[in-house]
């Protein structure tokens, strides 16, 4: 084999990569600030629960997406992902990026058979939001696909 290169990187380097990831953050907190500047006090929720994560998304009533958050942004890793638990702290990460919007009235649309269901409905009262109603999407086959024919041995 070869010899291997080792690269380092001087002091001065690091800063200023480290001031450009700062300008990047906050070029993108304030685009996000922006978007979602205007207080507005209906909106919907949309769960989807799997059994291997929860997504939660927070928008508009004209369906625009304010904020959202799942169990991975969150550092859940593998089955932790899709607990009851996670949902739980899914729905009070969003409620801290949501609070200075203004939003008090929601409606939850519920999709998927994931144990996090519940407790984000719950979590969502929990963190003071006023829910009108809970519709489940959940997507179900009507008779499904053609199935295979059968085999002959």
């Amino acid at each position: 084999m070869g010899k291997k290169k080792i690269q380092t990187q001087t002091a001065e380097e690091a800063l200023k990569e480290t001031e450009a990831l700062e300008v990047a953050q906050k070029k993108a907190s304030s685009s996000a600030e922006k978007g979602s500047s205007k207080k507005f006090e209906k909106g919907q929720v949309h769960i989807q629960s799997t059994y291997n994560n929860t997504l939660i998304t927070i928008s508009r009533t004209n369906g625009e997406v304010v904020a959202w958050s799942s169990a991975g942004t969150l550092g859940f890793k593998g089955p932790k992902k899709a607990t009851p638990f996670a949902a739980s702290k899914i729905v009070e990460s969003l409620m801290e990026k949501v609070r200075r919007i203004g939003i008090r009235e929601v409606d939850v649309f519920v999709r998927g058979i994931g144990s996090g269901r519940e407790a984000a409905v719950r979590a969502l009262v929990a963190n003071g939001l006023e829910v009108n109603f809970i519709k489940d999407e959940t997507p179900i086959p009507h008779n499904g696909c053609r199935p295979r024919k059968a085999r002959r041995v």
